[in-house]
Order: C-alpha cells, then structure tokens, then sequence
C-alpha cells in the first residue's frame, strides 16, 4: 500500500522519469545538451527556492507534512526543492521535444504583440492588486523579464516557448492539482488567499500559471543564450 508520506516525492520523480528516460531518444538526443541544461536549471532553481523561503516564512504557502517525507532544508521540505529540478527538467525537454516535432515557427511573427499584450495584462493586474504578495511580486517579475526579452536580448524563440508553455499547461493541471489538494483529503501546498486573488482554476492559484511560466521561461532563456554562445 502507498504510503502517503511519499505523495510530493513520487510527484517529482514521476514528472522527471519519462524525460529521463526520453531524452536518449537518437534522433533528437535532449542529454547532449545537459551540459547547458543543468546549469540552465540551477541558475532559476536558487532563485525560486528563496523566494520560495521567503514567502514560506511570510505565511503566504506553506506545505503539508501528511505528505512529506519530513526531511526539510530550511523552511521547506526536500521535495519542495527537488521540484524546482524535477519540473523544469520535464518543461525544458518538452519544449525540446516540440521543436524537434515541429519545425515551423507559428506563433513567431506575433511574438512581440503577445508579449506585449501580456506584459500589459500582467502589469494592470499586479497594479490593482498590489497589495498581494503572490500576485503582485509574480506578475510584476514575469512582466519586466518579457521587456528584458523583447528589448534587451531581443530573442526570437518567444512564440516557441509560448506554443511548449500551452503544452507544458496540460501535466502542470495535473501535478498542481495534486499538490493543491485535487483527488487527495488535504492539500499539499496551501496558500494564504489573502495574498493572491483568491480565483483559482480547480484548486490551482491563479497566479501558479505565471509563476511556471517566469521558472520555465528564464530555463529555456539560460539554456538557449548558452548554446548561443557555444555555437560562437
């Protein structure tokens, strides 16, 4: 019988193991790229595990130990840190994945205008909910990041990204929803609804699918400007 204790950790490691596993799929071999890719993920993987301390020591989230293993690092519990390995691992080859499927850039000619219109969107939401910690500090981080991307990098793999991210959306319902208490008693992860808007998709905060999105995003931009400069 499972023992529930283990539910966050199994999370993690079924998220990574089919990437795992596929990434030494010949025809598109995603661990020849693991000497960026690591680097591509510790980089972020700092900076949300003290943001996530932060906030964890605020009161705005906080985890569950009926679903730990009960092996902490600071604040937050082992499989609170793995995730920030595990996931983008599976995002990154997932956004891989599709370039290798999908040759043609769709969303590319409109990248800047739906950054923009993001940017936009992200910035008047952070503004009337400023108040917010988890709202305003997501939206407004997510916000400057695109303008640093479409004004300062200038890079032109926006609309891929925003193609894998759609993609990437369908397992992320499925472990958030998990981790905020879908199928389960209790959540795993609890959220203080007076620091975000209160408005959630299931269980899910609003605010996660930004919050992914800044992860994924500064993933794949790492690892994309690495292999930039590698290639001269």
């Amino acid at each position: 019988m499972f023992n529930e204790r283990y539910l966050y950790l199994a999370l993690d490691i079924f998220s990574i193991s089919l990437p795992l596993i596929f990434s030494f799929y010949s025809p598109s071999p995603f661990y020849k790229k693991w000497k960026h890719l690591w680097i591509a993920i510790l980089i972020p993987a700092i900076l949300f595990i003290v943001w996530d301390e932060w906030f964890t020591q605020m009161g705005i989230w906080g985890f569950n130990p009926r679903y730990l293993t009960g092996i902490y690092l600071g604040s937050l519990p082992l499989e609170e840190v793995l995730f920030f390995i595990c996931i983008p691992y599976a995002c990154v080859f997932t956004y891989h994945a599709l370039n290798y499927l999908i040759k043609k850039d769709y969303l590319g000619p409109y990248q800047k205008s739906i950054t923009i219109f993001l940017v936009g969107l992200l910035v008047t939401i952070g503004a009337l909910h400023y108040s917010n910690w988890y709202t305003a500090v997501t939206f407004f981080s997510l916000a400057l990041f695109l303008l640093f991307l479409i004004y300062g990098l200038k890079v032109n793999y926006l609309g891929r990204f925003y193609v894998a991210y759609f993609f990437i959306l369908i397992p992320f319902f499925l472990v958030n929803g998990i981790l905020t208490g879908s199928f389960i008693d209790e959540q795993v992860v609890w959220y203080n609804d007076a620091e975000n808007l209160g408005l959630r998709m299931g269980t899910i905060p609003f605010e996660d699918t930004f919050y992914g999105m800044l992860l994924i995003l500064m993933n794949v931009v790492i690892l994309e400007e690495l292999q930039k400069k590698s290639r001269g």
